[in-house]
């Protein structure tokens, strides 16, 4: 068990009410199970709960009291207190959780300074911060031509996504030759890899001139191969002619909504709130746009781009889905089975992850199960970033719905 302050000033609602808020709340993160946010008893309205006199005990934690909340509800534990914490876990007394399925538990995602408009809120609980992604994406040397990733799991769904591996691959590329930007890097997802546990990720150099290096790449677990590809990294030149494709005319992030992806110092807005998930949303075209920003990035220009590549996956599928009415990707591993097959990623320019990136997907094909995605990355001034497509798969799956694990299954 692992419990970390939350940097981050914490809300509790019942309903529209306030019930608890805290600048001094502890995440506390178990194997298996979803993070929960212990708040100071000081800083709760417990004069909002009732104490029924329920106790349980946590094999893990001691002895607990359950509250219920007055109101609106069925009356089942809403809040809980370890009265009898175990030996070494003294830190718990003085603390309580709520059921975030009951109660609304969130965070103010926000920076000392930040003006309003950069001040979002994520809904508890969250996959972890932006630092978290990070770590993930800067993996480590482990020997010549070999890299390794720290894991961090989604108790809901631990898979790694393909773009993460693709993100490492960026920054394990960097780091093998300084000093060039990676401009190219196509990347085919083989089979799933387990999110709590470390990805190897190996290169072979296939050439290295005075401009260019071409690497091989792959990621593997338990001596699996996981992804494989290529990657070509250049030491650029000066122009002898440029132009690019111009941006989609779309609102700029502050007049979008943010959109929550449970993830805190990741800023994503999505013009006109086209992305949803929702099977019954109504149907639009084959395009969904997205803002993207990162709060606190290291001066590290391979995990700049690494970010930009991770995100790669997020919503290419969904845009495909987007014309077909009834269908959503809220789906995905419960009654369609969906995945990203290949990514190829080309970098026009040095990134800055910590600015606004807009993201265009357009799905330029679906059927026979497949779908192909054109898509576009430019910064705030419409200068072109990056420019990706994604193979992906939409099908049903063989066993018929409910025949497979949603937090396993692809």
């Amino acid at each position: 068990m692992e419990a970390v302050p939350c940097p981050w000033p914490a809300r509790a609602w019942w309903g529209d009410e306030l019930v608890a808020e805290s600048a001094g709340a502890v995440r506390v993160e178990e194997p298996g199970r979803p993070p929960a946010l212990y708040f100071p008893c000081a800083d709760v309205r417990l004069d909002r709960f009732r104490d029924d006199g329920d106790r349980t005990t946590c094999p893990v934690k001691g002895a607990a009291r359950l509250w219920s909340l007055d109101g609106p509800g069925d009356g089942a534990a809403a809040l809980w207190r370890f009265t009898g914490p175990r030996p070494g876990l003294d830190w718990l007394a003085g603390l309580a959780a709520f059921d975030h399925d009951r109660v609304r538990v969130e965070l103010v995602d926000a920076a000392d300074g930040d003006a309003p408009r950069d001040v979002t809120t994520k809904r508890f609980p969250t996959w972890g911060d932006a630092a978290h992604l990070v770590d993930v994406l800067d993996v480590r040397p482990a020997g010549a031509g070999r890299y390794t990733s720290v894991a961090r799991s989604d108790w809901r769904r631990p898979v790694v996504e393909g773009s993460q591996m693709l993100g490492q691959a960026v920054v394990a590329a960097g780091r093998h030759a300084p000093g060039r930007r990676v401009v190219s890097a196509h990347m085919v997802f083989l089979r799933p890899a387990d999110a709590r546990r470390p990805l190897a990720l190996d290169l072979d150099e296939l050439s290295a001139g005075r401009t260019f290096t071409a690497l091989a790449a792959h990621a593997s677990q338990d001596g699996r191969r996981c992804a494989a590809g290529t990657l070509l990294l250049d030491a650029t030149a000066p122009d002898v002619v440029r132009h690019a494709a111009a941006p989609p005319d779309v609102p700029g992030p502050y007049d979008c909504e943010p959109y929550d992806m449970g993830v805190t110092g990741r800023d994503v807005r999505i013009p006109g709130g086209a992305y949803t998930g929702d099977p019954d949303a109504p149907a639009g075209p084959p395009t969904l746009d997205a803002w993207v920003r990162f709060r606190d990035v290291p001066d590290d220009g391979p995990v700049h781009a690494a970010l930009l590549a991770q995100f790669t996956g997020h919503l290419s599928i969904a845009a495909a889905l987007r014309p077909h009415e009834g269908i959503g990707q809220s789906q995905a591993h419960r009654t369609l089975s969906t995945a990203i097959n290949a990514i190829g990623l080309s970098l026009h320019a040095d990134v800055r992850a910590d600015r606004w990136m807009l993201y265009r997907h357009r799905s330029t094909f679906a059927g026979d199960g497949m779908t192909h995605a054109e898509c576009r990355v430019h910064d705030e001034a419409g200068a072109l970033l990056a420019s990706f497509t994604v193979d992906a798969m939409v099908r049903r799956f063989a066993g018929g719905a409910g025949a497979q694990d949603e937090r396993t299954a692809l």
